[in-house]
């Protein structure tokens, strides 16, 4: 999978990426807290089928959405993430554009999603993109605990 588009004379390239991608993007996110490990990433992602899209300029990393099959009819995006200086640029609504249509023609019924209340842009992004709250999960502060979120995918007529 490979999409190009242009924003402001710079062409972003949309490809399937590898973790390293994904470590090198996240030392760059503030947000961030830098626990997550090279290791952390592949037991989570271990015999399930994932996507791993990254958005590269000039051929670098600068964001990237991962997610994989919780069942045959649910994908789970669970992470994601823009540098701060290609932010404003639309990259995170065609990254996750670009899962949930991969999702739909893989035969995905459903994405599922869990932010926090620290991260407003996300929060914002995933409401104004049809995800539906579905649940909360209470971590004891406000700032850690998680929302859940669902978006049923459309079938498209073929």
């Amino acid at each position: 999978m490979s999409v190009n588009h242009q924003v402001k004379n710079t062409k972003i390239e949309y490809v399937e990426g590898c973790l390293s991608d994904i470590l090198l993007v996240n030392t760059q996110i503030p947000e961030f807290d830098r626990r997550i490990t090279r290791a952390d990433l592949q037991l989570r992602l271990n015999k399930k089928t994932h996507l791993l899209l990254v958005a590269k300029i000039n051929g670098g990393a600068v964001g990237y959405k991962l997610g994989y099959a919780l069942s045959s009819s649910v994908f789970y995006s669970w992470l994601g993430g823009v540098i701060p200086a290609y932010r404003q640029m639309g990259i995170a609504s065609s990254l996750s554009q670009q899962q949930e249509d991969w999702a739909q023609k893989s035969g995905y019924e459903h994405v599922e999603v869990k932010s926090m209340n620290r991260y407003p842009a996300m929060l914002q992004l995933l409401i104004s993109s049809g995800y539906r709250i579905t649940g909360y999960e209470d971590r004891g502060d406000e700032n850690k605990s998680k929302i859940c979120f669902s978006k049923t995918l459309t079938k498209q007529n073929d």
